[in-house]
C-alpha cells in the first residue's frame, strides 16, 4: 500500500460500465479509501434502473462502501433545459460538456468535499499531469509554473479530453482519472482481472439520457413540429422537412432525395447525398450542400465564446496575438492545425486568462474544416497533446 494515499478518501462515480469500476478497483489496489457513488440523474429509457444496479454490483465485489446521490432535478435543469434550449436556438448545444461542468465536477465534486472527500475520480479517458516546466506558446506568451494540466489519453481512440475543457485549477487538485494511461482492451483485462460482473458490458453510445430514444423524438416531446423548405445553397426548394430546430449541419439523413431532374427520365441519373449546410430559424430552413466534399460544408475560421483555459495562469504578454494550436471542433475528430487568434483589452500590458472577458477569441485553420456547429466545442492543444482548454462555436 501507498503510505502518501493511506486515509485519502477517494469517491468514484460509478455508472454502471466498466471505465468507472475499473477505476474504482485501481484507486482501491493504490491504496485509496474508495468509496463508490452512482449519481441518479435523468433518464428517459429506464436504462439507469439497470447502470444503478451494475454499479452496486461492482462496487460489492470490490468491498467498497455504495451510495447513490440524486440529482435528477439538477440535471433536468442544468443539462436537458440547456440542451432543449440550445436546439429550440438554432444551435447544436453539447449536453455532454454541460453534464461535466455542472453535474460531475460540480454538483457531485461539491458534495463528495462536503462529505469528507479528497478526491473525486471518474472513468474519463485523459491524463492528469503536474507541469513543473515554463512553457513557451509564442515570443509574448507562456504558462506560469507549476500547473495542474489534461491531456489526450493513451487509448487515443477512447479520448474523452474534448469534454472535459470547462475544468479549472481548483477543479483538478480534487480530481483523479485512473484510466487515462490504459486502452481499453488493457481496462476490459483489469475488470476480469478483479472479477468485475460488468468486465463484458457494452460502452453506452450517444447522449447517455437517452439510451436507445433518438434525439429527435425526445426533441419534438418539447418543441413542436413545423414543416419548412428544404433548399439548396442558391435557393431552390427541392423537399420539405418536420422543424429545422431538428437538425444539425454535417446531418446527412434528412428524408430527402436528390431529384431535382423535372423530366422522368433524368430522375435516374447517379446524384451524391445530400448534407445540412445551414439553417435559418426564422424563415424555418433547411440549407443543404450536395456531396460530402462540397465547399459549402467547410469553414475557415470560427469565433469562440465562453473561452476557458485549463491553466488559468496563462498570461497575455500583448493584445493582439495569435500562436499556433492543435483543435478539433468534433468528438473524435482528427486534430488539425490551427492559430488561436487572441484580442483582448489590456491593463500594465498583460491579460490574464481569469479575466478574459474583455478578450474576443477565434480560431483560424490551416485548412477549411468540415461540418462545424454553432453551439458545439472547439478545443485546443499542444502538440505534445496538453490540452490547453476550449470554447463554444458560435
Amino acid at each position: 500500500m501507498n503510505k502518501g494515499r493511506k486515509n485519502k478518501t477517494v469517491f468514484v462515480g460509478m455508472s454502471g460500465g466498466v471505465d468507472s469500476s475499473v477505476a474504482a478497483a485501481l484507486l482501491s489496489a493504490e491504496g485509496y479509501d474508495v468509496v463508490g457513488i452512482h449519481l441518479r440523474c435523468f433518464n428517459v429509457d429506464g436504462c439507469a434502473a439497470r447502470d444503478a444496479e451494475d454499479a452496486r454490483r461492482a462496487a460489492e465485489t470490490l468491498g467498497i462502501p455504495f451510495y447513490t446521490l440524486d440529482f435528477e432535478e439538477e440535471y433536468k435543469t442544468k443539462v436537458v433545459s440547456y440542451m432543449v434550449d440550445g436546439y429550440r436556438q438554432g444551435i447544436t448545444p453539447n449536453p455532454d460538456v454541460m453534464c461535466n461542468r455542472e453535474i460531475k465536477f460540480g454538483l457531485f465534486l461539491k458534495k463528495a468535499l462536503e462529505m469528507g472527500a479528497d478526491f473525486v475520480a471518474t472513468g474519463h479517458y485523459v491524463k492528469k499531469e503536474e507541469r513543473r516546466k515554463k512553457k513557451e506558446l509564442k515570443t509574448h506568451s507562456s504558462f506560469i509554473i507549476p500547473h495542474l494540466s489534461l491531456s489526450i489519453a493513451k487509448d487515443g481512440n477512447k479520448d474523452q479530453s474534448y469534454f472535459l475543457w470547462t475544468l479549472t485549477q481548483d477543479d483538478l487538485k480534487h480530481c483523479l482519472f485512473p484510466i487515462g494511461e490504459y486502452k481499453k482492451p488493457e481496462v476490459r483485462k483489469l475488470a476480469k482481472k478483479y472479477n468485475l460482473p460488468n468486465a463484458e458490458k457494452k460502452d453506452s453510445q450517444g447522449i447517455c439520457f437517452l439510451g436507445q430514444v433518438t434525439l429527435s423524438d425526445f426533441l419534438k416531446d418539447y418543441i413542436p413540429e413545423k414543416k419548412g423548405a428544404v433548399v439548396t445553397e442558391s435557393g431552390e426548394k427541392i423537399g420539405e422537412h418536420i422543424g429545422a430546430h431538428f437538425y444539425t449541419i454535417g446531418q446527412r439523413h434528412i428524408g430527402v432525395t436528390n431529384t431535382r431532374g423535372k423530366r422522368k427520365e433524368e430522375r435516374g441519373k447517379n446524384t451524391e447525398p445530400f448534407y445540412v449546410s445551414g439553417k435559418n430559424i426564422k424563415t424555418n430552413e433547411v440549407i443543404v450542400a450536395e456531396g460530402s466534399e462540397n465547399p459549402n460544408l467547410y469553414r475557415k475560421e470560427i469565433n469562440l465564446a465562453n473561452v476557458n483555459f485549463i491553466n488559468q495562469n496563462l498570461e497575455f504578454g500583448a493584445c493582439d496575438l495569435e500562436f499556433p494550436v492543435l483543435a478539433r471542433v468534433r468528438y473524435r475528430q482528427p486534430l488539425v492545425k490551427a492559430m488561436l487568434k487572441v484580442k483582448c483589452d489590456t491593463q500594465n500590458g498583460k491579460t490574464k486568462t481569469s479575466s478574459h472577458s474583455a478578450c474576443h477569441f477565434s480560431l483560424k485553420f490551416d485548412q477549411p474544416v468540415k461540418f462545424v456547429a454553432e453551439g458545439q466545442s472547439a478545443v485546443f492543444y499542444s502538440k505534445s497533446g496538453e490540452m490547453l482548454g476550449g470554447g463554444v462555436i458560435v
